[in-house]
């Protein structure tokens, strides 16, 4: 049961409401720039995981069949049991993510929006599976059931996504206490030094009161991460932490190397600077806002749509899909955010990928699908073509708006 697949629409009716609050109480609680590159970092972790998600069940698969301890039975209080090591697993797992530092490669994505609201919840790593899963076998040893397991952690996962935002400010004492909510984890998102590595829990936030890393959400929170990335590309949002790790490990000598991935995120020794420590967020900090003129947002927009439909189809249908093409899909997709994220950074290359993306995604659709009827095959076209159209007006338009706008500074 995919159930997060399922969940999509939830989320984004979800993420409407909280726009009508945005609207209706004249907040700013999103961006648009920054809540798509949220939601393109958790398009490209989900079409990723259509590769991992196989590898990472049959592991736990195989060792519950030959290797496991006992058989639980699926009971209702089994179930219970389940929960509570799904969440246990997951606090260690989180927590570590943001203690030692090539774990934190597989996290950090989660955590570079300078915003916080629902779109925040779908920004996750597109490897951070292939680092969690590990800290969940011991379920299997012990016989909790694979589909059991896959069921209650999923329910863990979508539990998160109703606590990324700004809107609800505290819960009821009693709840507080026991499980996370919006208030604990707006202060695990914080780029704050007082705040940092503090409430890693999933569900509950009781092993973050036994295990000392509970705090209690006080003053205003600055969101992000301590150096930020300053760019939407989910690509390098992925990566950009690896490649700074990579320079760290190489350059480190001896044991030093060793340091460098198990210490804490941005440790180096004293001869390549030194760990880099949090700094308190000043004042006068802006917040990355690139983004292209209005004519290109709208296109982006009528793209964006485009990508939500098509990204949901090919997760909804992957199962029965040959590898080639699911490898292909993946790529076209990665492909599309990628390019929406060089729209709004205006650069210089995008204007003749993207027209060749709207040109070559049209031609595979047409020849990996020739059953499709000529009603469809026809729709298919016309917004392939509309696609390249409305680009080459609409980068023309922003163009002539931003010349006569340098005019008239220069006059």
């Amino acid at each position: 049961m995919d159930l997060i697949v399922y969940a999509i629409p939830v989320f984004f009716i979800l993420i409407g409401l909280e726009l009508l609050v945005q609207y209706m109480t004249k907040s700013q609680l999103y961006r648009f720039n920054d809540a798509v590159a949220n939601i393109n970092c958790g398009i490209t972790q989900q079409v990723v995981g259509v590769v991992f998600k196989t590898f990472v069940f049959f592991l736990y698969l195989w060792i519950y069949e030959n290797a496991r301890l006992f058989t639980i039975q699926n009971t209702w209080y089994n179930w219970i049991l389940l929960f509570i090591g799904v969440d246990f697993f997951y606090y260690f797992f989180h927590r570590y993510a943001h203690e030692i530092a090539f774990l934190w490669g597989s996290h950090a994505v989660h955590h570079q929006s300078e915003e916080y609201n629902f779109s925040v919840a779908l920004r996750q790593s597109a490897v951070q599976a292939l680092f969690s899963f590990w800290f969940y076998l011991p379920l299997a040893f012990i016989g909790f059931n694979p589909m059991a397991f896959i069921t209650v952690a999923s329910l863990q996962t979508l539990y998160q996504f109703w606590i990324h935002t700004r809107i609800i400010k505290k819960m009821p004492a009693w709840f507080e206490y026991i499980f996370n909510t919006p208030s604990h984890h707006r202060v695990h998102h914080s780029a704050d030094p007082k705040y940092i590595d503090k409430n890693h829990g999933g569900t509950l936030i009781i092993f973050d009161r036994i295990f000392g890393t509970f705090i209690e959400e006080e003053d205003e929170i600055h969101y992000g991460v301590t150096k930020p990335i300053r760019t939407w590309n989910p690509v390098k949002a992925n990566f950009e932490y690896y490649k700074w790790l990579w320079d760290a490990f190489w350059g480190a000598r001896g044991i030093d190397k060793w340091h460098v991935l198990m210490q804490k995120p941005g440790w180096r020794p004293a001869y390549l600077g030194g760990p880099i420590e949090p700094q308190e967020i000043p004042e006068d900090f802006e917040k990355y806002d690139a983004q292209a003129g209005p004519w290109m947002h709208a296109y982006v927009f009528f793209q964006f749509v485009l990508m939500l439909l098509g990204t949901s189809l090919f997760l909804f249908s992957s199962d029965a899909l040959p590898w080639s093409e699911r490898v292909l899909y993946i790529a076209l997709i990665i492909w599309m955010v990628v390019n929406i994220s060089g729209i709004f950074e205006q650069r210089t290359w995008v204007r003749v990928s993207e027209l060749s993306r709207t040109l070559f995604t049209t031609a595979v659709l047409l020849i990996l699908h020739p059953e499709w009827t000529l009603l469809l095959k026809g729709m298919v076209s016309v917004i392939g073509v509309l696609s390249f159209m409305i680009y080459l007006t609409f980068n023309h338009l922003d163009t002539r708006s931003k010349s006569a706008t340098f005019v008239k500074q220069v006059i």
